[in-house]
């Protein structure tokens, strides 16, 4: 499946949202330090529920053991400044979604580090000036997973 990287997290319930969509889809979730929380916080594990078990999360010292441990891979930078849509390439499995700190995005030498493939922006209207991490997270995800018609899935009887 996809793996997803948060690099420098900030906010804990967006971390915790992501370990569920992780669970729920199949998905490893990477986590880059320095993290702006505990991952042990009261608001993570209520946003994760009881899916911290279920989730494959591995945390990683910084960028350089992150790369280490998941390269070679296809890595798509996500960011505002990025002149393709998240829509417009094709995913492959073991991809690597990087997300950056909520507050400020990925930095400009994180998204032009010669590791990544591509940078690749999630539409918005022109007024806007960012979507939640989790939420994007989740939109990015499930595109990648459409795209390989959702192997895995469990689909409820009507």
């Amino acid at each position: 499946m996809f793996r997803i990287v948060f690099f420098q997290p900030e906010i804990p319930p967006n971390t915790g949202n992501a370990i569920r969509l992780a669970a729920n889809t199949g998905c490893e979730l990477h986590l880059v330090r320095p993290l702006g929380f505990s991952l042990a916080t009261s608001h993570l594990r209520r946003a994760g529920l009881d899916y911290h078990d279920l989730a494959k999360v591995r945390v990683h010292a910084d960028l350089a053991a992150a790369w280490e441990a998941l390269l070679p891979a296809n890595v798509y930078a996500f960011t505002t400044g990025a002149t393709l849509r998240h829509t417009e390439v094709s995913y492959a499995p073991g991809d690597v979604l990087l997300f950056g700190p909520e507050s400020v995005g990925l930095p400009r030498e994180v998204q032009y580090a010669a590791e990544v493939t591509d940078r690749l922006s999630l539409p918005m209207l022109p007024t806007s000036r960012s979507l939640n991490l989790a939420n994007s997270t989740a939109i990015a995800v499930y595109e990648a997973w459409r795209q390989h018609d959702f192997p895995g899935e469990v689909r409820s009887s009507p």
